[in-house]
């Protein structure tokens, strides 16, 4: 009964040891489908689909596996205009970068399945996967895991009161489903996601009474956080959020300065009448196939928490799967993208569709790509953090090296 995956056997026939969870009994193998691929990407985001593309335009067939009814991922709520340099498409917004990106894919040839899970993953590379209530059994070569993050939350008294809502599901609302999730809103988090958001959630026409951030100063970029102070939107920094009330539903919030010890200072508080509170405090790597399949991690808080060690190639600890995106540490779309050519590219290589010439050709100019994104004041902590993680992805195999000769 129920999900077919979970096969039952009659009571006097002995289970299997192992992952039951996959089994498939030889008279209920037409209950789960075999899908082959010879690169399979999870995650249609930014990442997933720079892999997928680069992997089959050099004649690989790929098989892209995403959650969502549609693809892009953040891409397509991202209504603002990117800012750089043309490689990266400056003065481009976000969901036209989205479209060019998907136009390339399915010029490419490779497939895609949408409304599709993987919930889990082998280090056979054999992936578990749910689409339109149908299991399947995708069997891969390589794999490309794209998951991406989901947002952190923030508990305090009456957090989960209906109105408070991690900022990305507001501006999945404001600019996918053109809802507006309140009038009055308060944003906890000065980053760049608080600060964008807080501008489109204006241009929706709501009125944000004020972002709220507990460090000293502003974590976002200036050009985001200007035109939010030029549109009149206070900045209450070395704050939080002592309360939210309401009886059903977000009524008003009480914020209260911070002292050098991120104490609440008595005697500080404010009271606003809202009815939403917006939490963008941080992304967390979505990493829970690659802890199936038996990535070695890192910790890395600067990148969001617990990583998998990747090498320049974004190959893990385990031969065969790669990473890109915010799996392998929170940065920015455009580095996302960098990252899922350079496995793309890596993946193709590995199963021969490039040869080492050209693949050292893509590969060097994608890497001066990502040395720019990681350039600059705001780029130079990015950078020290991914040389730490590829170091110890390194020092990893030179343990495992050494330990093989002792036992060889």
């Amino acid at each position: 009964r129920g999900d077919t995956f979970m096969a039952i056997r009659p009571e006097s026939e002995e289970i299997p040891q192992g992952d039951t969870f996959m089994a498939i009994w030889p008279e209920r193998e037409d209950t789960m489908e075999i899908l082959t691929a010879e690169v399979a990407v999870i995650g249609a985001g930014s990442a997933g689909l720079s892999a997928a593309y680069q992997a089959a335009q050099a004649g690989a067939d790929v098989l892209v596996i995403d959650e969502n009814k549609r693809p892009g991922g953040q891409l397509f709520k991202q209504i603002h205009k990117f800012f750089g340099s043309r490689e990266h498409h400056a003065g481009t917004r976000g969901y036209k970068i989205g479209e060019q990106l998907l136009g390339q894919v399915e010029h490419s040839g490779a497939r895609v399945m949408l409304d599709s899970l993987a919930y889990g993953l082998l280090p056979d590379k054999s992936l578990g996967v749910i689409s339109q209530g149908k299991n399947y059994s995708v069997h891969a070569k390589k794999i490309v895991i794209a998951a991406g993050a989901k947002e952190n939350y923030m508990a305090f008294p009456g957090s989960t009161l209906p109105g408070v809502m991690g900022a990305g599901a507001a501006q999945t609302m404001v600019n996918i489903n053109r809802v507006l999730p309140g009038k009055r809103i308060i944003m906890v988090g000065s980053g760049n996601v608080g600060l964008i958001v807080s501008y489109q959630l204006m241009q929706a026409g709501a009125e944000v009474l004020g972002i709220v951030e507990g460090a000293p100063k502003i974590g976002g970029y200036g050009v985001h956080a200007g035109k939010i102070r030029r549109a009149g939107v206070p900045i209450y920094l070395s704050h939080t959020i002592k309360r939210v009330f309401g009886k059903e539903e977000v009524e008003g919030v009480e914020i209260a300065a911070l002292d050098a010890s991120w104490n609440m200072i008595p005697g500080t508080e404010q009271t606003f009448e809202a009815d939403t509170v917006c939490l963008a405090v941080g992304l967390n790597p979505m990493t829970e196939l690659a802890w199936m399949a038996g990535c070695k991690f890192d910790y890395i808080p600067q990148f969001g928490g617990h990583v998998p060690l990747h090498d320049g190639n974004m190959e893990t600890t385990v031969e065969g799967i790669y990473v890109a995106g915010d799996i392998t540490g929170v940065e920015e779309a455009s580095t996302a993208m960098e990252e899922g050519n350079m496995a793309g590219v890596a993946a193709a290589e590995a199963l021969g569709y490039l040869d080492a010439g050209a693949a050292l050709e893509k590969k060097k100019e994608i890497r001066r790509r990502m040395d720019m994104l990681r350039s600059g004041s705001f780029g130079e902590g990015r950078r020290r953090n991914k040389e730490k993680q590829l170091a110890d992805m390194e020092a990893y195999r030179r343990s495992q090296r050494k330990e093989a000769k002792v036992h060889g």
